[in-house]
């Protein structure tokens, strides 16, 4: 094992150890820092990791950018890289940080796919069964539409978390940040009518699998799918497309940005201005349609 790799296996098991980072973040770092080992290793073999000068990490991102890397990867790759180097420093293996001030290139950036309201209603008002797994899934997706959950938030939610006489849920998102979003109507009475069959001790969590352990995200989207395709909804349905649709739906009707914002939980509004592309589609669509200066004459 190179002195190189041996540094990263050190960084990594602080990383487990100290910072109690998730597997999956784990594997992420991993994947990350080795890329960047291999190509110094066909540039700088003898190099190490005190070597390297800003110059070699804009190189290594030159060259994974032209083999395809999109500009969102880079940004995890370089902060992966400027962590590492960061306990480089702690640990006095390294005197800079060749990754500071350096910079992803921007890749255009992709618009979520949503459904239309029309999609929605067909897919929300599918009445499924009478099975209480049936009910179950109607008021995970009612939720999920209501108030533009993250599959990990419904995934975790509690009775405790659930207001019924405001219509409120509370919700941890990414970073430990809680915040509170409204629901509608129709997601009170599907939890409702979920709550009526499920376990309701105060601390239980609202949407369990058979053990009683809150129910795993794929079941969520292996359930939405099937869901979606008894719908006739033939687009490709998943949990996330249901926040996206909320988002949009909500800025077409109200154009409140900071509102979005807030019920999305997004720390930056550059993040929840991605949908503001989508506003604009809908109203081009809209003016190309009606507007009399803007239709081409026939003929």
């Amino acid at each position: 094992m190179s002195a190189r790799q041996s540094q990263i296996d050190a960084f990594l098991a602080w990383l487990r150890d100290v910072k109690r980072l998730a597997p999956s973040t784990l594997t992420t770092y991993r994947h990350d820092l080795e890329r960047f080992d291999d190509w110094l290793g066909g540039q700088m073999p003898t190099a190490d990791w005190p070597d390297l000068k800003p110059d070699s990490v804009r190189a290594h991102v030159a060259n994974e950018f032209r083999n395809g890397l999109s500009g969102v990867s880079l940004a995890k790759r370089l902060s992966a890289i400027r962590s590492f180097y960061r306990w480089l420093l702690r640990e006095g293996h390294a005197q800079i940080n060749p990754a500071d001030g350096i910079r992803a290139p921007k890749s255009p950036r992709k618009l979520p796919n949503v459904l239309d309201v029309d999609e929605m209603q067909a897919l929300l008002d599918h009445p499924g069964d009478d099975s209480p797994t049936s009910i179950r899934d109607k008021a995970m997706f009612e939720l999920l539409y209501s108030s533009a959950l993250r599959v990990s938030e419904l995934c975790a939610l509690r009775w405790t978390d659930v207001d019924f006489g405001q219509h409120l849920v509370r919700v941890v998102g990414k970073g430990s940040k809680t915040r509170v979003v409204p629901f509608g109507s129709k997601a009170g009475t599907a939890l409702q009518s979920w709550r009526a069959l499920a376990i309701t001790a105060a601390d239980a969590v609202v949407f369990p699998d058979r053990t009683g352990a809150p129910v795993s995200t794929n079941t969520v989207r292996q359930r939405l799918k099937q869901w979606a395709q008894s719908a006739g909804v033939w687009k490709r349905v998943h949990p996330h497309l249901l926040r996206h649709s909320c988002a949009s739906h909500l800025l077409e009707s109200s154009g409140n940005l900071r509102a979005v914002q807030e019920m999305l939980g997004h720390a930056d509004i550059g993040t929840t201005q991605i949908y503001t592309h989508l506003d604009f589609q809908h109203l081009a669509k809209v003016y190309d349609a009606a507007h009399p200066r803007a239709r081409k004459k026939s003929g």
